[in-house]
C-alpha cells in the first residue's frame, strides 16, 4: 500500500454519525479512534504522523489520500459500524472528524510509545497533516488540530512539522510559539505555484497563492520557522526555471526559511483526475505523462536529483538555502546531478 496513504488509516472506527451538513453539500461524520499517531513502521516513512481528518474539502486533483477515504468507509461497512447509509466516495464532501475525547485518550497512549522510542533512538519527528489538511474548513468548527497542538505542549524535544494550505494556521500562532519553546517546530505551507491559473486548474477549492503567502509572512514575522512545501511538482508545468523563480521570489518576500520540492506521484485515483486536466490545458504533455508514469508511480531518480539541483541553485540566488524534500526533514539528500532528464526542457 503506498506510503503516506497509511497516514490516515491507523484508526479504529467504532461509530459513524452525521454531526453536521452544510448547504453546499459537505457532510461531516464523527469518528471514534483508538490510535491517532501512526508509527514510522506503519507508514514506511522516517517520521510519526497525525491526521485529524479523513477526507479534505480542498479536494486537490493530484491528492493521493482518496484511497484512505474509501478504506475507512469500506472497513466500517464490513464491520457493521455505519449508523448512516453512505454511497460512493465523495472525498471533498464527506469529511470524517475524529472525536475530540477519543483523540485525547489516543494521544496519551501513543505519546508514551513515542517517548519510549526517543529514549531508545533519540529525537523523533512528528508530522501533522501527512495525508489530509489539518486546517481545512472543518477545523474552524471542530478544532481537532488545535486540541492536538494544545496537548503536545506538555511534550519536550520532538521535531514537529505541520503541513497545510490554509491561512487558518495563523489562528494558532500562540500555540505554535508555546510548542517551539520545548520542541523544534516547522510549518510547511503547501503551494505548488504562484501562478493563479495553475492553482485554479489543479486545486480550485484551495486558498489562492497570495492568501497562503500572506499566512507564511505572518508566521515568519511571529518567529515561527516556516517555509514552502512545493508538492507536487508537476513535470513540464511547474518545474521550469520561470515557475520556480516566481515562487522563490514570493517566498523570499514572505520570509520563507525553506522551500522543499516533491515531484508528482501518479496513483490510480490521481491519474483519473490529472490526465483530463492535462488533456484540456496541456494536451502536448499527455503522451509524455502516460509514457513516463506507466513505468511506475514515481519519477525516476535522475529527474529527482536534477530537480533538487534546480531548486538549490535558484533558491540560493533568492536567499533560500534549505531546498531539500519532505523526506529530508530528518536526513540529508543524495548528491544531485545536473540535467532534468525525465523531460526534455
Amino acid at each position: 500500500m503506498p506510503d503516506l496513504w497509511l497516514g490516515a488509516l491507523r484508526m479504529t472506527a467504532t461509530e459513524f454519525s452525521v454531526i453536521d451538513e452544510r448547504r453546499r453539500g459537505t457532510q461531516f461524520l464523527e469518528l471514534t479512534c483508538r490510535s491517532i499517531i501512526n508509527t514510522p513502521e506503519s507508514t514506511n516513512m522516517e517520521f510519526w504522523s497525525i491526521n485529524p481528518y479523513v477526507g479534505c474539502e480542498f479536494g486537490c486533483s493530484y491528492c493521493y489520500a482518496r484511497f484512505a477515504h474509501n478504506y475507512v468507509v469500506d472497513r466500517a461497512r464490513s464491520r457493521g459500524r455505519l449508523s448512516v447509509p453512505l454511497g460512493p466516495e465523495p472525498f471533498e464532501q464527506r469529511i470524517f472528524v475524529k472525536r475530540r475525547s477519543s483523540v485525547l485518550r489516543a494521544l496519551d497512549t501513543d505519546l508514551r510509545k513515542l517517548r519510549r522510542r526517543t529514549v531508545r533512538d533519540g529525537t523523533q519527528t512528528l508530522l501533522i497533516g501527512s495525508s489530509t489538511d489539518p486546517y481545512q474548513p472543518a477545523e474552524r468548527l471542530y478544532q481537532i488540530t488545535r486540541t492536538i497542538l494544545d496537548r503536545l505542549r506538555a511534550e519536550r524535544g520532538i521535531r514537529i512539522g505541520i503541513i497545510t494550505k490554509s491561512p487558518l494556521i495563523c489562528r494558532d500562532i500562540d500555540l505554535l510559539k508555546a510548542l517551539a519553546r520545548r520542541n523544534l517546530v516547522s510549518v510547511y505551507i503547501s503551494l505548488i505555484s504562484a501562478d493563479i491559473n495553475i492553482i485554479k486548474r489543479f486545486e480550485a477549492r484551495s486558498p489562492m497563492p497570495h492568501v497562503r503567502l500572506r499566512a507564511l509572512d505572518k508566521l515568519t514575522r511571529n518567529g515561527i520557522r516556516a517555509g514552502l512545501l512545493v508538492a507536487p511538482i508537476l513535470p513540464g508545468i511547474t518545474d521550469t526555471v520561470q515557475q520556480i523563480e516566481l515562487l522563490m521570489s514570493e517566498a523570499r518576500v514572505a520570509g520563507a526559511h525553506f522551500a522543499h520540492p516533491v515531484p508528482l506521484r501518479m496513483y490510480s485515483d490521481t491519474r483519473e483526475r490529472v490526465l483530463p486536466i492535462l488533456a484540456s490545458a496541456y494536451p502536448g504533455l499527455v503522451a509524455r505523462y502516460r509514457a513516463n508514469y506507466d513505468k511506475g508511480q514515481n519519477v525516476p531518480d535522475t529527474y529527482l536529483d536534477a530537480l533538487r539541483t534546480r531548486f538549490r541553485d535558484i533558491g540560493q540566488r533568492f536567499g533560500i538555502e534549505d531546498t531539500g524534500t519532505e523526506r529530508d526533514y530528518t536526513k540529508a539528500p543524495k548528491p544531485p546531478s545536473t540535467q532534468l532528464t525525465f523531460w526534455k526542457l
